[in-house]
C-alpha cells in the first residue's frame, strides 16, 4: 500500500516522538525502544521498554503504550489507532497488537531474530487472524538501528570490563 506524502509528513512526526522515548529508555540503562500510539492524529498514549526496571518481562514499549491507549479510550479495542514503534514488534507484542485491533503498525528497523512483523516471523499480518494490521517500516530506519548497537555495544563492553576486574580482583 502506498503512503501519501502527507501520510509520510506525519509518520515521520510520530516517529521522532517514539524516538525521544526510546533515548529516554536507554538513560535507565534500559533497551532503547520507544512507542506510541495515534489516534485522529493526536498521540494517545506513549511508552518505553522498562522490563528491567520494573521487572516486568512485559513491560515492552508496545505494550505500555497500548496498554495506556486502552485505558484513555476506555476501550480493549484500538480499531482506528496507529502505533509508532522504533523496533520491529516481538511476537509477544506483535500478539497484543492483533488482539487490540490495531489498523497500522509503523516501525523504524526490523529485529531479524524475533522480529514479529515480517523478518523472523510474521504474526502481524498471518492470513489466519481475523484481523490484518497494515504493516509500514522504515521511517527513521538508521537512526533507530544506530542507538540500538551503539547501546548493545556499550553493554558489551561494560560486562567485559566488570569481566576483566574481577579476574585482577583474584
Amino acid at each position: 500500500m502506498t503512503v501519501s506524502e502527507e501520510q509520510q509528513a506525519l509518520d515521520l512526526q510520530f516517529m521522532q516522538r517514539a524516538y525521544e522515548l526510546a533515548q529516554q529508555a536507554e538513560t535507565i540503562d534500559e533497551i532503547p525502544v520507544g512507542a506510541v500510539v495515534v489516534a485522529n492524529n493526536i498521540i494517545i498514549s506513549e511508552g518505553y521498554n522498562q522490563s528491567i526496571s520494573l521487572n516486568d518481562p512485559s513491560a515492552h514499549a508496545e505494550m505500555v503504550a497500548v496498554r495506556q491507549a486502552g485505558t484513555v479510550l476506555q476501550n480493549y479495542r484500538l480499531l482506528d489507532c496507529t502505533l509508532y514503534v522504533t523496533l520491529e514488534p516481538c511476537p509477544m507484542c506483535a500478539g497484543l497488537l492483533v488482539h487490540s485491533r490495531i489498523k497500522r503498525v509503523v516501525y523504524a528497523t526490523t529485529d531479524l531474530k524475533t522480529g514479529a512483523a515480517g523478518s523472523a516471523f510474521n504474526l502481524l499480518c498471518d492470513d489466519k487472524h481475523n484481523h490484518q494490521i497494515e504493516v509500514h517500516s522504515g521511517v527513521m530506519a538508521e537512526e533507530s538501528s544506530q542507538l540500538l548497537s551503539a547501546f548493545f555495544k556499550r553493554r558489551r563492553a561494560e560486562k567485559k570490563a566488570l569481566k576483566k576486574k574481577s579476574k585482577l580482583a583474584l
